[in-house]
């Protein structure tokens, strides 16, 4: 093996071992977290922060059972997570319920464990600039029990998803929702239910790239006129 096979051969070892263990590049496919994430949005999760499991590990190979190094997710944190019902389909939403927690949507507000959570209205959607807001958008700051705040976006307190059962978080499990609240699959349906501790792929960290919707990250022609500088090595709140 000359010196460049290997010097390529070790390059290429490190590139895997930081993305099996370390920080994974996810872009965003869907709306379902708009105001804060927009397709076209790349993004560094951190495959560390909740531990491992066989279904974080590079390819699903690792023959874990159950997660080793796991740390509790916070409640607010962006979650990167293997859909339950074929554990190999990546989503993304915000952590909503915990373990034990009963969580209930009701006229459009979120209840965690029978208490109304915070919102506040703003004056006028965000990132206008970037994606047309419907005639209908509202965006609010939310704002959980333990202070971490958020916007959100809805449009309007009477569609299908603004009234729910009440949700009972099973032990090792998650609940968690998107911010685009009117347009988002997420444990408020069945295709997501709750989500199990060893499908927690990690926690998005930074976003790091971003472009225009209908452009791909190698059209790097376009970069000059369709990257969204402001948005580059924003943290992930």
């Amino acid at each position: 093996m000359d010196d460049t096979v290997r010097t390529f051969f070790i390059a290429a070892m490190i590139a895997l071992s930081i993305r099996a263990f370390v920080f994974e590049p996810f872009n965003i496919p869907s709306s379902s977290m708009v105001p804060g994430l927009l397709v076209g949005d790349y993004l560094f999760v951190s495959k560390y922060a909740y531990g491992y499991s066989s279904r974080s590990s590079l390819f699903g190979l690792l023959p874990l059972s159950g997660r080793l190094f796991g740390s509790e997710p916070a409640r607010g944190e962006v979650i990167v997570f293997k859909l339950p019902k074929d554990n190999s389909t990546d989503y993304i939403k915000r952590l909503v319920g915990l373990p034990g927690d009963s969580v209930q949507v009701k006229n459009g507000l979120l209840y965690i464990n029978g208490v109304a959570v915070d919102r506040r209205k703003l004056a006028e959607p965000t990132v206008k600039e970037y994606v047309r807001p419907s005639a209908s958008a509202e965006d609010f700051v939310e704002k959980f029990p333990d202070g971490h705040e958020h916007i959100i976006r809805e449009e309007g307190d009477n569609r299908p998803l603004d009234d729910t059962d009440l949700f009972v978080v099973p032990p090792d499990h998650y609940f968690a929702m998107g911010d685009n609240r009117d347009n988002s699959q997420d444990s408020r349906t069945n295709l997501v239910k709750f989500i199990p501790a060893e499908n927690l792929v990690g926690r998005a960290e930074v976003l790091f790239f971003s472009l225009e919707e209908e452009k791909r990250f190698w059209q790097f022609w376009y970069w000059p006129t369709s990257v969204r500088w402001d948005r580059l090595f924003m943290r992930i709140k």
